[in-house]
Parts: C-alpha cells; sequence; structure tokens
C-alpha cells in the first residue's frame, strides 16, 4: 500500500474539498455521536446534518434535520435522505454486555454494512467515517466478541469503495483515500 504525503493528509483532515458540507451523523445520542453532531452544528465549514438514529435527540438546530430510522438490518427506506450527502460520520453501536453476542454482530457488522451500502448508492462521492475499537480485528482471529466484529465490518466497508474511509477509535484514526483504485493508508 502506498503512503499519503502527511502534509497533504493533515491539510485535506482541516480543510474541506466544498466551501460548506452535508453531513450525516448515525448513533448522535451516543456519547461520540454526540460529540459529533454538536462539533458538526458549530462549525462553520458544516452547512447541514442529518442525524439518523433510533431515539429522538432531544435538541433543535437551525443546520439539523432529524430522521428516526428503527430497522437498520434495511436501510433502504433512508436512500432519498441520503442522497447528495459529502460525507457520513457512522457511530451506531452498543456496549459489550448490554445484549446477547448474536445481536451484538447484527449491531456492530450487519447494521454498518448495510446502512454503507444504500449511502454509497445515494451519495458515490461521500466519505465514511466508522467508529471502529481498539484492537478491530478484520482476520475474525481475536478471542474478543466486540474486535472480531468491529474488524468485519471495517473489512466490509473498506472493500465497499468509498472514495475516502476513515476508522476511528478511542486513540487512532485511520483515512484510507482512493485515487485510481489504488488504497493510501496513514494511521
Amino acid at each position: 500500500m502506498a503512503t499519503t504525503n502527511q502534509a497533504s493528509l493533515d491539510a485535506s483532515m482541516t480543510r474541506p474539498t466544498l466551501a460548506q458540507q452535508s453531513l450525516v451523523i448515525v448513533g448522535a445520542t451516543g456519547m461520540v455521536g454526540g460529540y459529533a453532531l454538536r462539533y458538526a452544528l458549530d462549525s462553520s465549514e458544516v452547512k447541514s446534518v442529518t442525524s439518523i438514529g433510533r431515539k429522538k435527540l432531544g435538541i433543535r438546530h437551525p443546520k439539523l434535520k432529524e430522521v428516526l430510522h428503527q430497522n437498520f438490518a434495511d436501510c433502504s427506506p433512508l436512500t432519498n435522505v441520503l442522497s447528495n450527502q459529502d460525507a457520513v460520520v457512522y457511530c451506531l453501536g452498543t456496549y459489550t454486555g448490554s445484549v446477547s453476542d448474536d445481536q451484538l454482530r447484527v449491531i456492530t457488522a450487519d447494521y454498518a454494512i448495510e446502512f454503507a451500502r444504500v449511502f454509497r448508492d445515494s451519495s458515490p462521492d461521500a466519505a465514511f467515517s466508522f467508529l471502529s475499537g481498539s484492537g478491530a480485528d478484520p482476520t475474525g482471529r481475536s478471542r474478543f466478541a466486540f474486535a472480531r466484529y468491529k474488524g468485519e465490518a471495517e473489512k466490509a466497508l473498506l472493500a465497499a469503495g468509498f472514495p475516502a474511509f476513515i476508522f476511528s477509535g478511542p486513540r487512532t484514526s485511520t483515512l484510507c483515500s482512493r485515487d485510481r483504485n489504488r488504497i493510501s493508508v496513514t494511521g
């Protein structure tokens, strides 16, 4: 894999390519999603924010459009809402131990993959930022279910073909960008 120039990567992470961005945030009622939402609403670089989640946010803002969606196993009804977006910050998830192992896999991997499928079809030039986790294992060999499921989602999302893809975790951020079908990774 080729590595991008660090100076150009830093510049791309701090300056938008468009005057103002249309951003989707999934899972804004959670801790990380809530921070992303507040940052986006306060940023002059963000024109509009569409929050998609299972619960109401309980806030109002002129830049905010809230969409409630209960069935992330089928994101097809979101097609119109996801059209013409510049990026998504995907933070939907649950805590290990709060649901069964089967449900943890569905929420962690299947929901993210289904959402990405519909988002990619609706906004093919958009970037995808995925809240992953420390130790995510795309090989599927980890003894920790959470790491296997986050790794499974990372692997599928990377293969989805987004022009830019960012894995985010507690202490890391990895930008993967596509340039003529070559993937550049910096982390």
